[in-house]
């Protein structure tokens, strides 16, 4: 982490500090984590720089992830091209009807509320969360990705443990298997804006429902799960992309102790490839070509 210390002056560190090793801690509080110590020989710069570094780790909902929890729970991400991602080549043919990839008006009701919700979503004075919400809904409708034991929830509220306090975190849209109530897919808004980072909100609520998931299933008598990957999806707009969160009980049990995890967890991601990837978020699935 790197931070402009020109000018602080007021902390109250002096040269007389310096960073011990961090062996009275062990390696799980991670790099650049140290006790600070009275000593001669360390800046005043160094001093600050890390007892922030230490401060890091810190109680925060999912919507306030940023890159910062991601450095310092240890979790990378990684994309990868259609073929790797999914796992098959060529691609299966999607079995839907054809006027989803083919319409800009339909009859069909399903379609009409798909492409009604497409175009709520794109527009500029609809920016609210509900219309940009309703269109994965109608799209899972439209793929038949809704089927029974299914259901779908908006703004579901779920709860994760964060440095020793409890926090909630919100996806925009999850899938839900009524049979087990184990929440099987996330979508995350990216509001293409400012300093809100949609990976680590979607990551965040990822390890939400994995703890959600595993009370859930303790309660019905179930196995807890050790580790599971949880598929997301992170819309810009009416464009996605895709991802896989393995989330393990080690990562859990680190971020609700507030501690860094030695063993990097590995996101993997795939941004599909359309015919102008400059107009991505401003076209999102509106030309027929980019469906």
């Amino acid at each position: 982490m790197k931070l402009d210390l020109k000018g602080v002056r007021s902390f109250g560190c002096s040269s007389r500090y310096r960073d011990e090793t961090r062996s009275s801690r062990g390696p799980e509080h991670g790099p650049g984590l140290s006790l600070i110590q009275p000593c001669d020989g360390l800046s005043h710069e160094r001093c600050l720089q890390a007892t922030l570094d230490y401060n890091i780790r810190s109680a925060k909902s999912g919507n306030e992830w940023t890159d910062n929890e991601l450095e310092a729970y240890n979790i990378e991400i990684t994309f990868q091209d259609a073929p790797t991602f999914f796992g098959e080549t060529p691609l299966p043919p999607l079995t839907v009807n054809q006027e989803v990839l083919t319409a800009l008006s339909a009859d069909d009701d399903t379609v009409y509320n798909l492409l009604t919700q497409l175009n709520l979503a794109m527009m500029p004075s609809e920016p609210e969360e509900s219309a940009v919400d309703g269109f994965p809904v109608a799209l899972f409708h439209s793929l038949g990705y809704l089927h029974h034991p299914r259901a779908v929830r908006t703004r579901k509220e779920l709860w994760f443990i964060i440095c020793g306090e409890n926090k909630d975190a919100k996806p925009a849209v999850c899938i839900i298997d009524r049979n087990t109530s184990d929440i099987i897919l996330l979508v995350q808004e990216d509001k293409l804006g400012g300093d809100i980072n949609p990976h680590a909100q979607l990551i965040a609520e990822a390890i939400a429902a994995f703890q959600n998931n595993n009370a859930r299933r303790q309660s019905k008598g179930l196995e807890a799960w050790d580790s599971k990957v949880v598929p997301g999806i992170i819309m810009a707009g009416t464009s996605p992309s895709f991802f896989k969160i393995p989330v393990t009980r080690d990562l859990v049990r680190c971020v609700g102790q507030g501690r860094y995890l030695p063993t990097p967890t590995i996101i993997t991601g795939h941004v599909p490839a359309i015919p102008r990837p400059n107009r991505r978020f401003s076209e999102g699935m509106k030309p027929l070509d980019n469906r």
